[in-house]
């Protein structure tokens, strides 16, 4: 049954990647909002749901570590896996503005949700919580963030590629339609792969960084790999940045709120990692191939990710 979960969630993953893209990139030239607008909010959105609601769910039930895990492993999968194979693919083209603004804004919220995780060793506390305060500030980023994004909607344009024409009201059909499998797909591929791992006896600090981060970042490997051989290289490079930004200040900004969290077995080697990563997509924007992710790049990215998942099960 688990195989099957696994299975029928990234049927429909892939299908609702498909559908949401060729919607939201329909939508962004007819009211000419610029790709990376709507790579950075309603895509972002819409393939962090499933994060959204694994993590609410997790800590509402006292699983801080799978809620936070599931996070952090999700964005190392988004900027290590994602932006890699997506690399493999097709080169990804990476706009000035993306480079100076918006990937650092991706290491700046990692910076943030280091700082807020170090409770014992900035704070002297007895252990590393994420405090219902962390939450509303993690939030306050989150709203900062939207007013940044919507300033760029009515203040630039962008290149729209090779975009499939719809009428409104089929853009609206494939949006929530896409949205609608690519949340259900991806829960079932968590329920799937939780249920297996489960089976073979693994903790649950590495289920939420590995199995479930993975799960739930189906949708955004999906939606970035489409929307990188449709010629949207914009709508996939703001997908993961967006989702990764949704991540850190929505997701735990909300579940931190609903009921602090304990860090548990998430420890300043995952938060680092997480850093390096954001440090090192943005130093390959900026160097060698100038601007753009290219397919060498993109198998450094994937490799880094094998690296850290095997040093991830070995320290477990």
């Amino acid at each position: 049954m688990n195989l099957l979960f696994l299975i029928g969630g990234l049927v429909l993953i892939l299908v609702g990647a498909n559908g949401l893209t060729d919607g939201a990139s329909s939508v962004a030239q007819r009211f000419n909002i610029p790709p990376i607008v709507i790579g950075l909010t309603i895509v972002a959105f819409g393939t962090s749901a499933p994060e959204l609601a694994v993590s609410i769910s997790s800590a509402l039930k006292g699983s801080a570590d799978i809620a936070i895990g599931n996070v952090v492993g999700s964005n190392l999968f988004n900027t290590f896996m994602i932006v890699g194979c997506t690399a493999i693919f097709a080169p990804i083209a990476i706009t000035k503005n993306t480079l100076r603004k918006e990937i650092p804004l991706c290491i700046l919220s990692s910076i943030v949700l280091l700082v807020c995780a170090n409770d014992v060793i900035l704070d002297g506390g007895r252990e590393n919580v994420l405090s219902t305060s962390d939450g509303i500030i993690l939030l306050c980023f989150f709203v900062i963030f939207l007013g940044y994004t919507f300033a760029i909607a009515s203040g630039g344009s962008g290149e729209t590629g090779e975009i499939k024409q719809m009428p409104i009201w089929k853009s609206a059909i494939y949006i929530v339609g896409g949205l609608v499998a690519l949340v259900l797909g991806g829960q079932w591929f968590v329920d799937g792969a939780s249920g297996i791992a489960r089976g073979l006896g693994v903790s649950e600090s590495v289920i939420g960084l590995t199995l479930v981060a993975g799960g739930t970042s189906l949708p955004e490997l999906a939606t970035s790999i489409v929307a990188a051989l449709k010629k949207n290289p914009e709508i996939a490079i703001g997908n993961v940045i967006g989702s990764n930004l949704f991540n850190v200040f929505l997701v735990l900004g909300a579940s931190a709120t609903i009921t602090p969290m304990r860090l548990g077995d998430i420890n300043n080697f995952d938060l680092l990692t997480l850093l390096a990563s954001g440090i090192l997509l943005w130093f390959f924007g900026l160097f060698f191939k100038k601007r753009t992710i290219t397919r060498i790049e993109g198998a450094v990215l994937v490799a880094y990710y094998i690296i850290y998942t095997v040093i991830l099960i070995r320290m477990s």
